[in-house]
């Protein structure tokens, strides 16, 4: 799936994959003395935030985020910090990133200005805390902690008080989704026994299960006017993208095929939808009209693509392929023409997120 729905509960199978992987680097760091981030030089408009490992004054090397010009250019490692820093997200204005980070010896939420200066952690709590989701306005920060003995989501203001937990369950919470209007929030939950998509207001009332159906659902995303939720649901037999009205009603799978697909994410203008399949043998990215005509390979790659996201203007995706033998960051119009290594580094880039 792609880093949208990255859930507390995967990092250490994702911790293992890279033990595994990763260049034969361990992802762990042991201590030093951070160094001070260069800055930018260029406005943070029209920038890519992602994790990459490649080797920088530390060794091992490990995962930290990094930013670049869309174009690919400049390069530049934002955290340089010698422990595990990755899954950065821009903030709504696109003044500020969040990320994750295992400096303190825990999954914590950290946040920085976009040029990497003033590093601070948001969460400062000993659980494991994961998947954050910026609101619409920028104000406050939805999130995943296990502190209570599970995984819930708990809503923070953006400078990391007044944390509070919004789901009070027993059960395993996922994937905050804010509404465009800033006025709810999507979640996974497996109360019922399995994974649905429930909605609750963001003081955390009203909680209500808008899939009710026995299968596992999961990858929520709103349409640019709040009014519908793309999801991805094996009700089918397989993963495939429904849609629904924003109360769970009219739910209705739009890919209809018999592979898997996932990962669906609107354009901005709400037209369209990007998602990946493996429809063709392995994971590429597919668009399509957003009542699930017009299904087309966009990327037409026999290695793994996947983790698609729509540039500011709606005009290029940026996605992760597995190409060149090591994840790369690329680039592409949104009909599928030229597509662009951005990345081009002979270790893992991966985990993109577009400036606002």
């Amino acid at each position: 799936m792609g880093r949208r729905c990255v859930r507390a509960k995967g990092i250490v199978t994702v911790i293992l994959l890279c033990i595994v992987t990763l260049s034969g680097f361990a992802c762990g760091g042991g201590g030093g003395q951070e160094a001070t981030p260069t800055p930018t030089q260029a406005p943070a408009q029209g920038k890519i935030v992602f994790t990459s490992d490649r080797p920088a004054n530390v060794h091992p090397p490990t995962p930290e985020v990094y930013i670049m010009d869309a174009d690919g250019s400049n390069q530049t490692n934002l955290t340089k910090n010698p422990h595990f820093d990755w899954e950065p997200l821009w903030s709504t204005d696109g003044e500020q990133v969040t990320f994750l980070s295992l400096r303190d010896g825990n999954w914590e939420i950290y946040v920085m200005d976009s040029d990497g200066y003033n590093q601070t952690n948001l969460t400062n709590n000993p659980a494991t805390e994961s998947n954050p989701s910026w609101s619409p306005d920028g104000s406050r920060i939805a999130f995943i902690s296990d502190r209570d003995g599970n995984d819930e989501i708990y809503l923070m203001d953006a400078d990391g008080s007044n944390q509070v937990n919004l789901t009070n369950n027993p059960a395993t919470e996922s994937n905050p989704a804010w509404s465009p209007d800033g006025s709810r929030i999507a979640f996974i939950s497996d109360r019922d026994g399995n994974d649905e998509i429930y909605l609750m207001d963001t003081d955390g009332s009203d909680q209500t299960n808008l899939t009710n159906n026995p299968a596992t659902e999961s990858n929520p995303s709103w349409s640019p006017d709040g009014s519908r939720i793309a999801f991805v649901s094996d009700r089918d037999g397989n993963g495939e993208i429904y849609v629904m009205d924003a109360d769970g009603s009219n739910q209705t799978n739009l890919t209809n095929n018999g592979a898997w697909d996932w990962d669906p994410l609107w354009s901005l203008d709400g037209s369209k939808i990007v998602f990946v399949s493996v429809r063709d043998g392995q994971s590429e990215i597919y668009v399509m009209d957003a009542d699930g005509s017009n299904q087309t390979n966009l990327t037409n790659s026999r290695f793994d693509d996947h983790d698609p996201l729509w540039s500011p203007d709606g005009s290029k995706i940026a996605f992760e392929s597995w190409r060149d033998n090591y994840y790369e960051i690329y680039v592409i119009d949104a009909d599928g023409s030229n597509q662009t290594n951005l990345t081009n580094n002979s270790t893992w880039d991966w985990q993109p997120s577009w400036s606002p």
